[in-house]
């Protein structure tokens, strides 16, 4: 069986004879493994659809439930994402989240579409990638289903919140959170900037967030909340890529 379609590809492993094993998030198919001999690193057109970033049309044929790659075009190349290191570490970041959080063989169209409007934006962005990244991740948990409730405390109503928890998924009010015997390191203390941030990125479209650039201190604060949200709620643990982003 032959098939087509369009896809970036998440990682690969090079096996013996220069084969390799492709991890293909595909439009149609969501994320595959699938085997092919050509070489990224050749000249070649279908070569350049197998390096980072780029955009790509595959074709595949499909054998005892085995995917192979017989050919590639390259549709858009994405290549000015390696002109900076910083930009290329936050691009890279965002390729291996998504990998972890993918299932195989599970269509996922619309966080494609994320995917590649997060590659087109960080390509021309200029600075702040950290920003991007932390919106496409945001995108990423509204997708999954899994985004915290940022609107009153979970537990009682209150508009007058207090803590983020983690576990519960959402806002506390003082006396609820004095009332939780929960696990401390799964508790943040939120204010209204955090909040109004964070409902931003959840909310709106990548394409909203050309211009924006958050404080460091905002930055810095939201990534360490996502970082243990989807661990916890995704099982995304820590990602190699992170050491390397400044």
């Amino acid at each position: 069986m032959v098939l087509y379609t369009q896809g970036v590809v998440l990682r690969q492993i090079r096996t013996i004879r220069n084969r390799r094993i492709i991890a293909l998030f595909s439009r149609d198919y969501g994320k595959i493994s699938a085997g092919t001999f050509i070489n990224e690193s050749g000249k070649n057109k279908s070569a350049l659809a197998l390096r980072p970033f780029a955009l790509g049309r595959y074709e595949l044929a499909k054998s005892r439930g085995q995917y192979y790659i017989n050919g590639t075009e390259v549709l858009q190349s994405h290549y000015r994402i390696g002109a900076s290191v910083e930009k290329y570490m936050y691009a890279s970041y965002a390729l291996e989240f998504t990998d972890k959080l993918l299932q195989e063989d599970e269509p996922a169209q619309a966080l494609f579409d994320e995917l590649i409007e997060f590659l087109s934006l960080m390509e021309d962005r200029k600075k702040a990638y950290g920003t991007l990244a932390l919106g496409y991740v945001c995108r990423a948990i509204a997708w999954a289903g899994c985004a915290p409730d940022l609107d009153s405390c979970i537990a009682c109503g209150e508009k007058e919140t207090r803590v983020l928890s983690v576990e519960d998924g959402g806002l506390l009010c003082h006396a609820c959170c004095d009332k939780r015997a929960g696990n401390a390191g799964l508790l943040f203390a939120v204010d209204e900037d955090i909040i109004r941030v964070f409902k931003y990125l959840l909310n709106n479209p990548l394409k909203n967030l050309e211009t924006l650039v958050l404080r460091e201190d905002l930055e810095h604060k939201l990534k360490e909340m996502l970082n243990t949200y989807i661990a916890c709620h995704l099982g995304v643990g820590t990602l190699k890529s992170e050491s390397l982003i400044v």
